[in-house]
């Protein structure tokens, strides 16, 4: 039997180099017990035990990659945003853009594991509590990069490799004015504020249900305008071919093959 107790002592391996230096020091630690206990090993007993050693170091080295990034819920995005700046990442499981770029999140998400005042996260759109998240967050494509305020996102609109994201991230992912920083607030917004700071729950509900009507009426009118152009461009697009067709059915076949016959019967009498 293989003894892999000493996966525990991996734990503390961090950032770049995270899972070749796991690697590594499983290999290292696995092969000196197996030795140990097996001095003349056989082929097939060196076999079985690559076999479960990678095992173990695939399960460990994903289960350790995913404990850095946090995917978030309804039931947690209050308690893990609280007084934090965040990153999060919209995203759906089948969606390949967001396969792809998923290594470089867990690698940003480790970067940032430490901070208390920034998270990097991620919310699975196809999850329950995760799509009631990405719904009032107005995420319409996969994956969706939102930032700042947890009660205020805004879009990321940069690029999406890892270099791109950890310099964003470290530029931006800073307290930014709003109820818990009014330090950072200019005097005007510091002044809305308490206004809003003022007013007791059912005031304010009733002023946030307001502004997301607005902005339902908005995505409506948009929305049924895009549906009169639609209708209106296939109106035009019939018009245009119907009156092609009248043009060619006027003469302009006919003039032409007379053009062609003429040129035809030019050439003919020049080679006599």
């Amino acid at each position: 039997l293989i003894d892999f107790a000493f996966i525990h002592s991996t734990r503390s391996f961090h950032s770049d180099d995270r899972q070749r230096s796991l690697s590594n020091h499983t290999l290292l630690h696995a092969t000196l017990i197996f030795t140990s206990h097996h001095p003349t090993p056989t082929t097939m007993m060196m076999k079985l035990f690559t076999a479960a050693l990678l095992l173990v170091i695939s399960t460990t080295t994903t289960s350790l990659a995913n404990a850095e990034l946090q995917s978030l819920t309804t039931s947690t995005w209050d308690d893990a945003t609280a007084g934090k700046t965040v990153f999060v990442k919209f995203f759906a499981p089948w969606c390949g853009h967001c396969k792809k770029m998923a290594p470089d999140w867990i690698k940003l998400a480790t970067d940032f594991e430490s901070s208390t005042d920034q998270l990097i996260a991620e919310v699975d759109c196809t999850e329950e509590g995760g799509k009631e998240l990405c719904d009032a967050n107005g995420v319409k494509g996969f994956p969706t990069l939102k930032y700042g305020d947890p009660n205020d996102l805004q879009a990321y609109q940069g690029g999406r490799d890892y270099a791109t994201l950890k310099s964003f991230a470290t530029d931006n992912l800073k307290p930014s004015c709003s109820a818990a920083h009014l330090d950072l607030c200019d005097d005007a917004t510091r002044q809305e504020i308490e206004g809003y700071m003022a007013l007791d729950e059912a005031e304010l509900k009733s002023k946030i249900a307001g502004f997301e009507q607005q902005m339902a009426d908005a995505e409506e009118t948009f929305k049924a305008e895009v549906q009169k152009l639609q209708e209106t461009y296939q109106t035009l697009t019939a018009d245009k071919d119907a009156a092609l067709e009248a043009i060619k059915g006027s003469g302009l076949g006919l003039l032409k093959s007379v053009v062609a016959a003429k040129a035809k019967a030019s050439t003919a009498s020049d080679e006599l």
